[in-house]
């Protein structure tokens, strides 16, 4: 719970220090939460191997919570402190949020109807364009050059709707098939 905490305290001044027009802090708060969240889900996978009785579920549960967080937090941050339009960002949470929709609605009736994707991980999702790894850079490159981070973030937003549309379409597929036993 402590890394979740000190993570956390990264993150909002990651999103602060971008709303305030101070890049380079949000750039290096920005990759110290990534680096500290990308942590949290080998740990886990540990302490599972070590108890086989604790499923990671609460875990699992705390970190998507917290990545929506944060991705859109950063998202509103850079667009409140690079001072344009703020029409590319929102088409960005558009675009986060049926991304997210997408994959947690598949988790959810993945897991009621028997259509488990065992990944490893405590939510069940197929692979998008827009994963993890790349998102930590776009979100990087949007503090490093803030000048360009409304076209940026325009193409980031189609990047991600086709991943979503994706996640939608794949997780209609899987969940026609039938249930494995």
């Amino acid at each position: 719970m402590v890394e979740r905490q000190s993570t956390g305290a990264f993150r909002r001044c990651a999103h602060a220090s971008a709303a305030a027009d101070w890049w380079p802090a949000a750039l290096v708060l920005w990759l110290v939460s990534r680096a500290a969240d990308g942590l949290d889900g080998p740990l886990a996978r540990r302490r599972r191997s070590r108890d086989p009785d604790d499923a990671g579920d609460a875990g699992g549960f705390v970190d998507i919570t917290a990545d929506f967080l944060t991705y859109s937090a950063s998202v509103v941050g850079v667009a409140i402190g690079w001072g344009g339009s703020l029409l590319p960002f929102l088409a960005v949470l558009l675009a986060y949020y049926l991304n997210g929709a997408a994959f947690l609605a598949l988790s959810s009736v993945a897991e009621r109807t028997g259509h488990q994707i065992d990944d490893g991980h405590s939510l069940s999702f197929l692979g998008g364009v827009a994963e993890g790894a790349e998102t930590v850079v776009v979100h990087s490159v949007w503090v490093i050059v803030p000048g360009v981070a409304g076209g940026v973030a325009w193409v980031w937003a189609t990047v991600v709707m086709v991943s979503g549309l994706r996640r939608m379409l794949d997780g209609s597929r899987a969940l026609r098939r039938p249930a494995a036993d």
